[in-house]
């Protein structure tokens, strides 16, 4: 039990340095700007609904993906850490993806790409969630698809209230939190990089 405890909080600590729902609502508010209330919610809904499809997906098939394309476990978390790290320096760095000012395409669009993609299941969410499950059973699955819904619906309450949480917690805070979270993502990928490493030697 302490051992899927464990488990749990890491893939948990995982998402939510990646995902970040309190970082990322100065950057919902800057997609939905000019929108009504209404096409806010909606594109919050659609937005998060379609990231937990494209995750889970990856983390029920991620083994199946891995056969098709002759993909080894080692080298998955050698190019996965380097990837997380990557994102958690430009979060260090205060880097904003130019994607995150692209509103163009109309309200759907803009729910599936940037929302959904990259924002909300970017690379380094994928990665973070296979890598999770590259071992694991039934169990371990499970309890990634639930973190991940969990904070799917953290984000969209994050998204919901966004206004109000920015003017509570202000830009500054949020920064330092960012930054923290890009922190964290940069030990997850080197301690990635270096499980890698050691499997791919044996050590």
């Amino acid at each position: 039990m302490e051992n899927l405890f464990t488990y749990a909080l890491t893939v948990f600590m995982s998402f939510f340095a990646i995902m970040n729902p309190i970082a990322n609502t100065p950057i919902f508010l800057g997609l939905v700007e000019g929108e009504t209330e209404e096409n806010k919610k909606k594109i919050a809904r659609t937005g998060t609904i379609t990231a937990f499809i494209i995750v889970a997906t990856f983390v029920v098939a991620g083994k199946y993906i891995f056969e098709m394309f002759g993909i080894t476990i080692p080298a998955f978390k050698i190019t996965g850490g380097i990837l997380i790290f990557y994102v958690g320096f430009e979060m260090l760095m205060s880097r904003k993806p130019k994607m995150h000012q692209n509103n163009a395409g109309g309200n759907n669009n803009l729910a599936i790409s940037p929302l959904a993609i990259p924002i909300l299941a970017g690379p380094g969410t994928i990665i973070a969630a296979m890598n999770s499950v590259t071992n694991a059973d039934f169990v371990h699955i499970g309890i990634v698809i639930t973190i991940f819904a969990t904070l799917i619906f953290l984000t969209y309450v994050a998204f919901i209230f966004s206004e109000k949480i920015v003017e509570k917690v202000g830009p500054n805070l949020i920064s330092v939190v960012g930054k923290l979270m890009g922190l964290i993502l940069a030990i997850l990928g080197t301690g990635m990089i270096t499980e890698g490493i050691k499997l791919s030697f044996n050590i």
